[in-house]
């Protein structure tokens, strides 16, 4: 069946695309451990090395299991090509390497993920590749700190942990007007929620560890866009480099996929009721949710998202130590970084996840003491408030 056409609905894409059966008539997705290839003969391996023959040469960058994960994730994002890496930090990474060269400039959100951040700073910048941060809502700040030299715009949005949203599509003009390309994080929605191509943007990063795995197994990571930067940009630097996602984590994120709609609309729900007793008790100062509306971009959320996702945050009085009674006190929810999972997880940004910023970084980035991030999972609701009720209180 031909999956490579807009006849098929969002959730049939999810469960069908990409896969092309075997000899053995498989119903589910087979996976292939195998670090090599036969060809039938010296002039057949030949010509696949050469990129004369389409076919499967090494799993560095060849593997049929992987290719099943990243051609449904496209046809997912609306993308013509993905390239599956073995993180999302390597993800960021490939792209940064397939596409930059030294005396290039990124322009960045201010409200990404801390390791990125490092990143860009200390192992991207020493390249020759320079960086500048910016408000992530603030469309001036934007135009200002883009120069001649500047090749990419990125960001994330939702960002993590303060849900800040940027407006995609007036971005995407923007660095089209001065021939950049706007890279955009899509791990906190996915394409369940938003759809970033869609809205003009270039490139679209996944954590696949987060939300298209769904329940905390394994790591992985993903880069989607059109065939010119992707199908042969990033996929140029994965080959030689060999970033690489394993077969086995590739058909556990294909299953993943296969529920990505109806756990990230639950995932919404429960945030959403989260958010709202959360904003209604007296022991917490704001909370953080674009679902909210209170939320300064709760309007832009709703036309450019079809939910407002599973990540919320709020402040407390009394900084770090009135933080970690609240996640110290709790029973049920786990204490943990990661996000995504059907597990709700809490965590404190400050001291995790931004931990290694410098202080006047996360002051620029809004990552104060009393700040507490909780990504809500598929537990009843009324078991999550009851259970932070007991840190609130």
């Amino acid at each position: 069946m031909d999956f490579e056409n807009d006849e098929w609905g969002f959730d049939t894409l999810a469960v069908r695309a990409g896969q092309q059966r075997t000899a053995e008539h498989e119903h589910a997705e087979p996976i292939f451990p195998t670090s090599s290839y036969v060809f039938d003969s010296a002039a057949q391996a030949a010509a696949r090395f050469k990129g004369d023959e389409p076919g499967n040469i090494y799993s560095r960058f060849t593997n049929p299991t992987v290719r099943i994960f990243e051609q449904r994730l496209a046809a997912l994002e609306g993308g013509e090509s993905c390239v599956a890496t073995s993180s999302g930090m390597a993800a960021i990474l490939s792209t940064c390497m397939a596409l930059l060269k030294s005396g290039d400039h990124i322009v960045s959100s201010r409200a990404i993920f801390g390791s990125t951040v490092v990143l860009f700073n200390k192992y991207i910048a020493p390249f020759g590749v320079d960086v500048s941060y910016v408000s992530l809502t603030d469309l001036e700040a934007w135009r200002q700190a883009i120069r001649p030299e500047t090749r990419l715009l990125f960001l994330e949005t939702p960002s993590n942990p303060l849900t800040e949203v940027a407006d995609i599509a007036v971005l995407a003009q923007l660095a089209h007007e001065h021939d950049c390309l706007l890279v955009v994080d899509n791990c906190l929605c996915t394409p369940a929620l938003q759809q970033p191509l869609a809205l003009g943007a270039d490139i679209v990063i996944h954590s696949a560890t987060k939300y298209i795995d769904g329940q905390g197994r394994c790591v992985g990571g993903a880069v989607v866009g059109n065939k010119e930067l992707v199908g042969e940009g990033v996929y140029g630097f994965l080959r030689t480099a060999g970033p690489t996602m394993s077969p086995f984590n590739a058909w556990v994120f294909l299953k993943g996929l296969e529920t990505l709609h109806l756990r990230m609309k639950a995932h919404s729900t429960n945030a959403l009721q989260l958010a709202q007793f959360l904003e209604d008790h007296s022991a917490v100062n704001k909370v953080y949710y674009p679902g909210l509306k209170s939320h300064s971009q709760h309007q832009l959320a709703g036309q450019q998202q079809s939910g407002y996702g599973g990540v919320l945050a709020f402040e407390v009085e009394g900084g770090q130590e009135a933080a970690w009674k609240v996640i110290d006190n709790t029973h049920m929810l786990s204490i943990t970084a990661n996000l995504g999972d059907s597990k709700t997880t809490i965590t404190h940004p400050a001291t995790t996840t931004h931990g290694r910023l410098t202080e006047a970084e996360k002051e620029e980035a809004g990552i104060r003491d009393g700040l507490v991030r909780i990504a809500v999972g598929l537990e009843d609701i009324e078991d999550i408030k009851t259970d932070l009720q007991r840190g609130l209180a």
